[in-house]
């Protein structure tokens, strides 16, 4: 995470529309605390947009798969959260999306559960029947709806070009979302 990490709501403090945060571990800490003292389940709700696709001839082909610097962001995505206790992992068809959560998946032992990137109805309803802390790896377009129907108040938008957005929602009655970036 950056020190340029944000919790929205706060426009003022951060030109993303968020607080601008120092310490992400001591943030992320914090964060769990909240989470598990939380009645609802899942606990939190980690969502991110898959990172950087590979490139074929200039073009990017509709399923390819991670570019270099996807690849690390993936290993960077991966220590951030190696702590999160995550319990479920749940990923698109695509490989960008499975590879972006292979190296965390990997570390913790989870099989991702994937989701058709088009079934957004029965991805929010797994979502909503898990438990414990969750990873959602999805797409620019799906983020947004995703956290909209997990009842985050905050709008959301992700453009073609973000890939650092890293996203948690507290599905307490409060809904609470904050959002974050990580390298």
């Amino acid at each position: 995470m950056r020190s340029r990490d944000c919790i929205a709501g706060d426009a003022d403090a951060c030109p993303a529309g968020g607080t601008r945060l120092g310490a992400s571990k001591s943030v992320i800490g914090c964060l769990l605390l909240f989470a598990a003292s939380a009645v609802a389940e899942p606990q939190a709700i980690f969502l991110v947009r898959h990172a950087e696709r590979a490139t074929i001839s200039g073009r990017v082909p509709s399923d390819t798969g991670l570019s270099t610097e996807g690849k690390t962001r993936a290993e960077h995505l991966a220590q951030e959260l190696k702590d999160a206790k995550i319990s479920a992992i749940f990923t698109t068809e695509y490989k960008r999306t499975q590879e972006t959560v292979a190296p965390l998946a990997e570390s913790l032992g989870i099989r991702p559960a994937v989701v058709a990137a088009g079934d957004f109805r029965s991805l929010v309803a797994k979502i909503k029947g898990a438990s414990g802390n969750l990873l959602v790896v999805g797409h620019s377009n799906t983020l947004p709806q995703i956290i909209n129907a997990l009842g985050a108040s905050s709008r959301v938008t992700v453009s073609e070009s973000d890939y650092d957005n890293l996203f948690i929602v507290f599905p307490t009655r409060r809904r609470q979302l904050i959002h974050l970036h990580y390298r």
